[in-house]
């Protein structure tokens, strides 16, 4: 047998007594720390220094990321709230329903406006006061269901109280942190919301807002009381220091004297009869009873005495009835009557009202084509009333002579024509600007105001639609603005007066009469380009002349040179408003009215009384007064503006008055039996 095998080691086994398994941790740990110990001193202190830097940025951390998360813990509640019928999520939470007290809303403009219950509150469709709360980051909720206008709902717009229908609104958050919400009313209206919350009001006081909001009617009432206010303003001006006198110079507390007829005075009566201001009106009309004569050695221009004095007598004779007005229109209209006596029939730009005799300016024997063709309004309307045919008579032959003349380019006419050949001067130069605007403003009221019965005026007129469109209409660069140039001997000038700016009101009564729809086509981009002439201004006004960009670009599409920097206070723009209001009733053009008039306020109101043209339309620090209120600010501007702001679509209806290019209405006649 063999014997047993030699070990040469011992066995040994161990066990814990509380029978944990050995996992040698404790070799793991002492592993860490002799690594720690083998660490330079340098090393060591930089990973401690590091250490404490993170927990010093964490301490400092902690709150502001806590109350992050409570704001959008509430935040979340309050979106909760519209899809659990108001009911607060914690009891921390509190919710009222109805207008929050806040600062008063901007005037909202259209014919449609938005309930204002209270002159300080802020008021959309009924529902949250929303709280101002902090803006992380979070998915937003849609409301189901979301209700339509209030003509589409059932009860109206206002939610009933006492646990009737829930209304949502939509929150528009502002890009950045810690502005005002702003809440969407279903009428369009961005409307400021304020943090602070109301009790409900009473029955009575919801009858009184309603009772506010009906007459406070979306500005409108607000905005026809500020044209009241701005006339008052002037008006006290020129009462004060230009009494009787044609112009005011407000800054001077002087006065200009043109023709001496109390051109501003005769000028706004109507406006005043139409504003309803009775004192004024009176005060106007005793001084033209004892005081207005027209037996004066004096030279008028025929042009601006018919449509300023002429056309204002009769039209405020038409709207008030009074025979004082059309004795004092006969009599100047007898007066004016030798400046057509002339070889050609064309009349002299001049004419002495007392002595009876007329001539052409001292420098030319022409006239200006708008001057010539411009009273025939007036003129025809006094023959109608006075039942004498001769002023109808002599203001018809000039435009059958301009309707035959050679000279024209496509319905377009030169600025000038000689009073004794008869003929077109200064050819190859077309403009819609001074010296020929409302020749073609004319063509088209005459045929309106006769009944549309005379083709060779209708004839002309479209003519010259299509001349503008073939020769003068461009766009600019930088926008594609539509605008209406020059042409000189076949050379293109993107340069185009303010007066241009009645083109788009002539083109939209046409339009409204039954002419081509394109011609409505064009008039609405030419009031977009008549605005952007204010917009672009850093006053807010247009300049006299503007030049346009044709270059590509994404610098300004109006250029004003400086010697056209100026500004009269001229009508043009808020007439073709007024005009395209009444034919659109879209609310943007009673707000670019509204927007003229506050930059008038703003930058040509003279604080003692009256209205002053500015040398600077570019420069809102000094715009440099003129010292000069022409009387069509009285007679046109604010006029227009009242007859934008107005509901009243029968004050002067566009289908019983013709206006003339000084903004006096006058009657259309009806038309003859066939």
């Amino acid at each position: 047998m063999y014997p047993p095998s030699r070990k040469d080691f011992i066995s040994l086994t161990l066990s814990d007594p509380h029978s944990h398994t050995y996992n040698n941790g404790k070799h793991r740990r002492q592993s860490c720390w002799r690594k720690w110990k083998q660490l330079s001193r340098l090393q060591r202190s930089l990973i401690l220094f590091l250490l404490a830097l993170l927990l010093i940025f964490g301490l400092i951390s902690f709150p502001s990321i806590s109350e992050q998360w409570r704001g959008l813990s509430d935040r979340e509640d309050w979106l909760d709230l519209n899809d659990r019928e108001l009911k607060p999520v914690h009891p921390g939470v509190k919710t009222v329903l109805g207008p929050a007290a806040g600062n008063p809303p901007a005037p909202v403009s259209g014919p449609h406006p938005g309930p204002v219950e209270d002159p300080g509150a802020v008021v959309g469709p009924r529902g949250l006061n929303i709280p101002d709360l902090p803006k992380p980051a979070f998915k937003k909720k849609t409301f189901p269901n979301k209700r339509g206008p209030p003509n589409l709902q059932k009860g109206g717009n206002v939610s009933d109280t006492a646990g009737g229908e829930k209304q949502e609104q939509e929150v528009v958050q502002d890009e950045e942190e810690n502005t005002e919400k702003k809440i969407v009313s279903w009428r369009g209206a961005m409307i400021e919301a304020d943090q602070a919350t109301e009790p409900l009001p009473s029955a009575s006081e919801k009858e009184a807002a309603g009772n506010a909001a009906e007459a406070v009617s979306s500005g409108v009432v607000d905005r026809l009381e500020a044209v009241r206010q701005a006339f008052r303003h002037a008006w006290k001006g020129y009462k004060d220091h230009a009494w009787g006198h044609d112009e005011l110079k407000p800054i001077s507390k002087s006065f200009g004297e043109w023709f001496g007829l109390g051109l501003t005075l005769i000028d706004s009566l109507d406006t005043m009869w139409i504003l309803g201001l009775k004192e004024e009106f009176a005060e106007a009309r005793a001084w033209v009873e004892k005081d207005l004569s027209f037996d004066k050695n004096v030279d008028v221009n025929l042009f601006e005495t018919t449509i300023r004095v002429l056309g204002g007598l009769i039209s405020t004779y038409h709207l008030s009835a009074d025979q004082l007005f059309l004795e004092k229109a006969k009599d100047l209209g007898s007066r004016l009557m030798p400046a057509f006596k002339t070889p050609s029939k064309i009349p002299f730009s001049d004419v002495n009202i007392g002595k009876g005799t007329a001539h052409p300016p001292r420098w030319t024997s022409d006239s200006t084509l708008a001057e010539v063709t411009s009273v025939q309004l007036e003129f025809r309307e006094l023959s109608r009333l006075t039942q004498e045919p001769q002023y109808q008579e002599v203001v018809n032959e000039v435009m059958k002579l301009v309707h035959k003349l050679p000279g024209k380019h496509d319905g377009l006419v030169p600025m000038f024509i000689n009073t004794n050949s008869g003929q077109f001067t200064h050819k190859g130069v077309f403009t819609l600007g001074a010296r020929a605007d409302s020749y073609y403003e004319y063509l088209l009221k005459q045929w309106i105001q006769g009944g549309k019965t005379e083709d060779d005026l209708l004839e002309d007129y479209l003519g010259a639609v299509e001349g503008v469109k073939k020769h003068l209409v461009r766009k600019t660069g930088p926008s594609k603005l539509t605008f209406v140039g020059e042409l000189s001997h076949n050379r293109f000038n993107p340069k185009m007066d303010h007066l241009v700016c009645f083109l788009p009101g002539t083109l939209a009564l046409g339009a409204h009469n039954g002419l081509p729809g394109d011609h409505m086509d064009l008039a609405v981009e030419l009031m977009e380009t008549c605005h952007q002439m204010y917009k672009q201004m850093e006053t807010g006004l247009s300049p006299e002349i503007a030049h346009f960009s044709l270059q590509p670009s994404d610098g300004r599409d109006v250029i004003v040179k400086p010697a056209d920097k100026h500004n009269l206070l001229r009508p043009e723009t808020v007439e073709s408003l007024f005009y395209m209001y009444r034919f659109t009733k879209d609310a943007k053009y009673r707000d670019w009215g509204w927007e003229i008039l506050q930059s008038f306020n703003k930058y040509t109101k003279v604080p003692d009384g009256g209205y002053t043209s500015i040398n600077n339309v570019r420069d809102p620090v000094n715009p440099g007064p003129r010292d000069k209120m022409e009387s069509f600010f009285l007679g046109e501007t604010l006029k227009y503006l009242y007859l934008l702001f107005s509901d009243d679509t029968e004050l002067l209806s566009l289908d019983k008055y013709v206006f003339n290019t000084e903004a006096h209405p006058l009657p259309i006649w009806p038309s003859p039996p066939k």
